[in-house]
C-alpha cells in the first residue's frame, strides 16, 4: 500500500514537472540571419538556457534555416496572437485582379506555396509586401498572383547561346572576337584587398568593349576555418557588386569541397538558405535582369562527408532545399576531360568505372536530370588541359599528359557545338583565354589557355566556326 501511494505521488510530481516544462517553453523556427545569441536576446533568455533546452545542438555557432528550437521563456501562458515580423508590410496593397488569398499554416515555406499554386517565390513576395522571403509566420495572409500580368523580376538565361572566356584583361580582345565570344568572366575573391572601384572599372571596360561580364564572387581564403563565412557581410557585398551593373553573378565557387567551404560544415541546405536565396532576392531587387547562377560545384566522386561531398549528392541536396526558386541557371564546371566531348568511356584516369565527372555529356545529363529538366545549365568553367609547349605536367594532372594542342582545339569546338545545340545550355565560359601561370608542381593554368605562350590559338578559329 505504501509503495502504491509513493508511486502515485511520484507520478503526480512527474506530471506536474512535465506540465510546467511544456507551459514554460515555446518552439521557434530559425530564419535567415538568425544566430543563437540574437535569438536569446530576442526572447530575454541566456544562450546557456537555449543550449540546455536543445541538447541536439553540438555546435552553438551552427544552426540552419528551418531548424526548430525550444525556447525556455518562463511564461505559463503563451502569447495568443503572433506579432508580425518587422520585414512584413503590415498592410499590403490590394490584391491584383485574378489573385487569391492564402493563410500560412504550420510547416509552410514560400517555395512550397509557390509550387502549390504554380507561381514563383518572387511573385508572391512582391504581391504580399514581403522583404525577407525566408520569414513567414502562421496565420499570415499572402496574396497569390493569379491570371494578372506575369512577374517581371526573373529573366531566365540569355535567349540564345552565348560563348565567353575567363581572362585577366582585354589584351587579347581580337582573339575573343575571332572565337565568336561575347561574354567575359571575372572571379572576385571576397574579402579582398581589391576594391569595388577596381571591379567597377573592369565591368565598365568590358561593357565599353562590347562584352557582357559574369562576376563570380567567392571566398578569398583556401581551406577556410569553421564558421568563417560571414553570410550577412557576403550578401551585403554582392548587393554592392550588383549596383555596378554586371550582366551575371555566380554565387560562390565549388562549395562542395573544403578548399572553398569550411570542412565539416559542407551542406547544400546551408548554402541555399544562407547564401543563394538571400543573394538572389537582394540582387533581383536591385536589377531583375542580372543573371543569377548557382556556384558551380567541383566535379568529383570523392565523398567523406567532411572534406568533400560528391557533386551528385550536393546537387541533389540543393534541389531538395529549393534552389530552383533562387537561380536563373545552374552553374557547372567541366575541366578534367581527356577524351572527345561525345565519349562516355576511355578516359585515362577512369579504368572501366565510367564516372560521369570525366566525361562532358554525362556530366551535363546528371545536372540536367537532377533538376528534372526544369532549369538551364551554365558552364561557368569548361576547358581541356594540354602540356604541349611546357616541360612536363603536375602529377595530379597526369591524365592530361597525352592531350595535344590540336585535340584541345577540336574538343573545345565540339563541346561548344554540343552545348549550343542542347537547348538548355545558354552560356558557356571557357577556362581560360590567356593565362600564363604554369606550375609543374601545382597549378597548370596556362596549360588550359586557348592563347598559348607563343601566341598561337588553334581553338580560336575552330570556335569561331562553331559560333558563326
Amino acid at each position: 500500500m505504501k509503495q502504491s501511494r509513493w508511486l502515485a505521488v511520484a507520478m503526480a510530481l512527474l506530471l506536474l514537472v512535465l506540465t510546467i516544462t511544456a507551459a514554460s517553453a515555446l518552439t521557434y523556427r530559425v530564419v535567415w540571419g538568425d544566430t543563437l545569441s540574437r535569438i536569446a536576446n530576442r526572447f530575454g533568455v541566456s544562450l546557456a538556457e537555449i543550449l540546455q533546452a536543445n541538447p541536439q545542438i553540438s555546435n552553438p555557432n551552427l544552426i540552419f534555416v528551418g531548424q526548430e528550437l525550444e525556447i525556455p521563456t518562463g511564461d505559463e501562458t503563451p502569447t495568443a496572437t503572433p506579432t508580425p515580423p518587422p520585414n512584413v508590410t503590415p498592410t499590403p496593397t490590394p490584391p491584383p485582379t485574378g489573385s487569391q488569398t492564402y493563410i500560412v499554416k504550420a510547416g509552410d515555406t514560400l517555395s512550397a506555396i509557390a509550387r502549390r499554386f504554380n507561381t514563383t517565390v518572387t511573385a508572391i513576395a512582391q504581391a504580399s509586401g514581403i522583404r525577407n522571403i525566408n520569414l513567414i509566420y502562421v496565420g499570415q495572409r499572402l496574396t497569390i498572383p493569379g491570371t494578372g500580368p506575369a512577374p517581371t523580376g526573373t529573366p531566365p538565361s540569355p535567349n540564345q547561346f552565348a560563348l565567353g572566356a575567363q581572362t585577366l584583361n582585354l589584351h587579347n580582345r581580337a582573339r575573343l572576337e575571332e572565337a565568336g565570344m561575347t561574354w567575359l568572366k571575372y572571379q572576385y575573391k571576397w574579402p579582398s584587398e581589391d576594391t569595388l572601384a577596381n571591379l567597377a572599372e573592369i565591368i565598365d571596360s568590358a561593357h565599353g568593349e562590347g562584352f557582357k561580364i559574369l562576376v563570380t564572387v567567392t571566398g578569398d581564403t583556401p581551406y577556410p576555418a569553421a564558421n568563417s563565412i560571414d553570410f550577412m557581410a557576403y550578401i551585403a557585398f554582392v548587393q554592392e557588386v550588383a549596383r555596378l551593373g554586371p550582366d551575371g553573378i555566380e554565387v560562390w565557387n565549388e562549395m562542395n569541397i573544403d578548399f572553398e567551404w569550411p570542412a565539416g560544415q559542407i551542406n547544400p541546405s546551408s548554402y541555399v538558405n544562407n547564401m543563394l536565396a538571400p543573394v538572389y532576392t537582394a540582387v533581383k531587387a536591385i536589377d531583375p535582369n542580372i543573371l543569377i547562377i548557382s556556384g558551380a560545384l567541383a566535379p568529383t566522386g570523392f565523398d567523406n562527408n567532411t572534406n568533400a561531398w560528391s557533386d551528385a549528392r550536393y546537387l541533389a541536396g540543393m534541389r531538395n532545399a529549393g534552389a530552383a526558386n533562387y537561380l536563373d541557371c545552374v552553374g557547372v564546371h567541366y575541366n578534367a576531360g581527356a577524351t572527345s566531348p561525345s565519349a562516355t568511356s576511355g578516359h585515362p584516369a577512369d579504368p572501366g568505372d565510367r564516372h560521369y565527372s570525366w566525361y562532358f555529356l554525362p556530366t551535363l545529363t546528371l545536372y540536367r536530370n537532377t533538376f528534372n529538366g526544369t532549369r538551364d545549365l551554365c558552364l561557368t568553367e569548361f576547358g581541356y588541359l594540354t602540356p604541349e609547349g611546357f616541360d612536363g605536367i603536375p602529377s595530379s594532372f597526369s591524365w592530361a599528359a597525352n592531350t595535344t594542342l590540336a585535340q584541345q582545339a577540336a574538343w573545345l569546338a565540339e563541346a561548344t557545338q554540343l552545348a549550343k545545340s542542347s537547348g538548355y545550355v545558354p552560356l558557356a565560359i571557357v577556362f581560360n583565354l590567356d593565362f600564363t601561370k604554369y606550375e609543374k608542381s601545382g597549378d597548370p593554368q596556362a596549360g588550359y589557355a586557348m592563347v598559348r605562350l607563343d601566341g598561337r590559338c588553334p581553338a580560336c578559329t575552330q570556335l569561331g566556326d562553331v559560333m558563326k
